[in-house]
């Protein structure tokens, strides 16, 4: 194993209907390499409260050059709590939502054909858990259905692999995916990376790519689902590798 003197601590952020099980092999990989990897929280609650987590953590749990990697929609978490902090040096995007003011998840999602989630009646793809008989429709827990996760969410991963993600499922609010980005995103001020899965069915790659390319994100393609950093952590921590060798 290579020293961790002078490299920066790469902190993983996780996305909807997931948690840190999904970084394990790319964990593993990074840290052979000699990266000390954190993987922050992600609460899955709704854009401002799921920042703040973020934001905090990397105060607290940081003391010097941070890669700030997301999967999915922590990508638009990352896109604010990194605004303004001076010790993330650089962002990655892993089949990930680098949203402007005013885009969320589901609309950035459904603005182009492709995603299995833009479906007429959302009951046929999502399972839902209402706290209470007056909640709002933002205050619902969803998950994927586990018979259609792994079509869905993991296509390319082996089939039993996919099931003990789809069974480990975090709870996703509503809020989570339909509110809007607010303010200025963080890539405008900060160098990105993007890794762009062309099997993805979440989020649909032409959509990966316009984001990018806004971003002015440096991009790699490769061919894996949703999940790419589980499908292919070998290329994914390449990416995040020469993000790190580039501060």
């Amino acid at each position: 194993m290579t020293s961790t003197t002078h490299k920066p601590t790469i902190v993983l952020v996780h996305g909807a209907w997931a948690d840190g099980l999904s970084f394990a092999a790319l964990t593993e990989r990074l840290q052979r390499q000699g990266h000390t990897v954190l993987l922050s929280p992600n609460p899955l609650r709704g854009v401002a409260h799921d920042t703040k987590a973020v934001s905090d953590f990397l105060a607290q749990a940081t003391t010097g050059p941070v890669i700030l990697a997301a999967h999915s929609y922590g990508g638009i978490v990352i896109s604010g709590a990194a605004l303004g902090n001076p010790l993330v040096r650089a962002l990655v995007y892993i089949d990930a939502y680098a949203p402007v003011d005013g885009e969320s998840a589901s609309s950035l999602s459904n603005e182009r054909p492709g995603s299995l989630l833009n479906v007429p009646d959302p009951t046929t793809v999502f399972d839902f858990v209402v706290p209470a008989a007056d909640a709002t429709q933002g205050e619902y827990d969803s998950y994927i259905k586990r018979d259609r996760f792994h079509a869905i969410f993991a296509d390319g991963i082996p089939s039993r692999e996919a099931a003990v993600l789809a069974a480990g499922q975090s709870a996703t609010a509503l809020a989570a995916l339909g509110t809007p980005f607010s303010g200025t995103p963080a890539w405008q001020s900060i160098p990105s990376w993007s890794v762009i899965g062309t099997a993805d069915r979440v989020i649909p790659p032409a959509q990966l790519r316009a984001m990018a390319s806004r971003a002015g994100s440096k991009t790699v393609e490769i061919d894996a689902p949703h999940l790419s950093m589980t499908a292919d952590p070998r290329r994914v921590g390449h990416v995040i590798e020469q993000a790190a060798a580039s501060i």
